[in-house]
């Protein structure tokens, strides 16, 4: 009998597929006009910062565009090496087909090589997730990832359910087998991409890792809440929510610019607040990068304002959401 994945389909994840098909048929005539090709590399580069990210990866968008374009970079080599492995994978996705295991080693060797000496193999030893010093998740022994990805392939292949559904299944169980020894989250989001975007190649140019980033701790509780009920449906909510809130916002009018690290301050910032209760909510101890990364940028464009615009550096500065900023907040929540 050929392996299934245990998983329900809830009410919920059938209104969220109703308004994804909806929203799809509204990009397809944005996205394919020659017009718009400057808002598909736009969207390429949010997708490729917004997975790295959420590994640790402190590249920006600007630093990743002139990765792009052969310009030097003063970063980590690491990060510089992780982004440009990503650039090259992200170009090949056409080439693959998504239940071809040939094909998913050949990913993970393109977007780990020179990171890790075991790049496009399974891993030969056991792993565990890490949230701080605490285990949240032991995956299966390395002797049986094996027979587990068989089967997961196999049913990707075969399975006759909505390549929405199946898309998040398989990335769901393939962060619970974590086949290789590192770059599983960002193998999971790539091939959920690779499912998707052969099921509508619109898939290629939304930038739904940038939003997963944007809730990044969400994310995680998704994943752990499958996994205590042994069913993916948690899971699956989660990221077609998601995946709804890319294809709203993924518009020129909604600023494709506007970074994962913006996104999560609009959405941290209730009321008015100072910097020092921004930080605190975000958990970010770094005030210079905080600073440059998060509150200049919104500032700039007009998401966010001071509530003593004349004077920048008071002790008493706070900082609350412009009308266009809750805008923002709202198109992407909903």
């Amino acid at each position: 009998m050929s392996y299934q994945p245990p998983y329900t389909i809830t009410p919920k994840i059938l209104h969220l597929i109703a308004e994804i098909s909806e929203n799809l048929g509204r990009l397809s005539i944005l996205l394919e006009q020659s017009s718009n090709l400057r808002l598909r590399r736009i969207n390429r580069i949010r997708t490729i910062q917004g997975s790295l990210a959420i590994e640790g990866n402190t590249l920006t968008e600007q630093q990743i565009t002139a990765i792009l374009e052969g310009k030097p970079v003063i970063a980590p080599p690491r990060e510089i090496q992780e982004a440009r492995n990503a650039l090259s994978t992200y170009e090949k996705l056409n080439q693959w087909q998504a239940s071809n295991e040939q094909h998913l080693l050949n990913a993970h060797l393109s977007l780990m090589q020179g990171l890790i000496d075991e790049a496009g193999v399974y891993r030969h030893k056991g792993v565990g997730v890490m949230q701080g010093e605490q285990v949240i998740h032991m995956a299966p022994p390395a002797n049986r990832v094996i027979i587990l990805m068989g089967d997961l392939l196999n049913w990707l292949e075969t399975t006759p359910d909505h390549a929405l559904i199946k898309s998040c299944v398989f990335h769901y169980e393939f962060e619970f087998i974590h086949p290789f020894i590192d770059g599983n989250g960002r193998m999971g989001r790539l091939w959920q991409t690779l499912i998707l975007s052969q099921w509508n190649p619109l898939f290629i140019h939304i930038p739904v890792e940038s939003m997963v980033y944007a809730q990044q701790e969400a994310y995680y509780q998704a994943l752990n809440e499958s996994t205590l009920k042994s069913d993916s449906a948690p899971f699956i909510e989660f990221m077609l929510t998601v995946i709804l809130q890319a294809c709203k916002s993924d518009t020129p009018q909604d600023n494709p610019q506007v970074t994962p690290q913006v996104f999560k301050l609009l959405n941290a910032i209730k009321g008015e607040m100072s910097r020092e209760q921004l930080q605190t909510v975000l958990k970010l101890k770094d005030r210079k990068s905080f600073r440059e990364r998060y509150l200049l940028p919104a500032l700039t464009d007009g998401l966010i304002e001071m509530t003593l615009p004349d004077k920048p550096k008071s002790s008493l500065q706070k900082y609350f959401l412009t009308k266009r900023g809750k805008q923002l907040v709202e198109s992407a929540n909903t």
